[in-house]
């Protein structure tokens, strides 16, 4: 999905820099114009200091941030750790929030921004097992409403893409486990009325209007591209 974002945004001219912990996955989006991978790793505040200071140094100005960095558990709350859980917060909802905190103060120096978090529809909504993955999503919910009535009048929006089950690399790997995968395919697409799971480039094409002027007026929002499931 992440990938899909990057190329997107290249697409339309933006300077695109993706950071990621895995530096095979960070530079398999390079090979789009406009697209440069740096490592990063969202759990390491140092981490997070030194990849924005080095996107100011060679590009000058940060005007979208894009929080997609994201990890699942499927777990009952009785067979986690304090550390997975810890963990997969870390991630999804202190990642976010590091980013934020060292690319605003660039924004306002510019004038201006947006922010695009990656959210779920298990901000609102829970699938078995998914306790901890849900409260961190949740949590990436209210963070984006903070951010939106704070940093509105230093013209920066936040707003959060919600995806409902996406094509992706990791679930096809869960899709993949299954014995009977046509089956689960099939059970997976009834989950939305739309009759079937949503591509990366719908998600990316989410992420691109809300980095846009033609969403000059949306902030605070959180956007469900998950084919009416919610």
């Amino acid at each position: 999905m992440g990938r899909a974002i990057a190329e997107r945004l290249a697409e339309e001219g933006a300077i695109v820099v993706v950071g990621d912990l895995r530096d095979d996955r960070a530079s398999g989006s390079g090979g789009a114009g406009g697209i440069t991978p740096l490592p990063l790793d969202v759990t390491k505040e140092v981490s997070i200091r030194t990849f924005v200071d080095e996107v100011l140094q060679k590009w000058g100005k940060i005007d979208i941030l894009v929080n997609n960095a994201g990890l699942v558990m499927h777990k009952s709350i009785d067979d986690q750790t304090a550390e997975e859980w810890d963990r997969l917060m870390a991630v999804n909802l202190r990642g976010p929030f590091l980013m934020a905190k060292y690319v605003v103060p660039e924004m306002r120096r510019v004038g201006g921004g947006t922010i695009v978090n990656i959210g779920s529809v298990e901000g609102y909504m829970v699938n078995p097992w998914h306790t901890a993955y849900a409260a961190s999503k949740a949590g990436v919910h209210g963070l984006t409403l903070g951010l939106s009535v704070d940093l509105g009048p230093d013209g920066i929006r936040c707003n959060t893409v919600c995806p409902g089950w996406i094509d992706t690399d990791l679930n096809r790997a869960y899709v993949e486990m299954h014995p009977d995968r046509s089956l689960i395919e099939r059970e997976l697409g009834q989950l939305h009325p739309v009759g079937r799971i949503g591509a990366p480039k719908e998600i990316a094409n989410a992420v691109l209007w809300l980095a846009s002027d033609d969403s000059s007026f949306v902030s605070g929002e959180m956007i469900s591209v998950d084919g009416a499931r919610t």
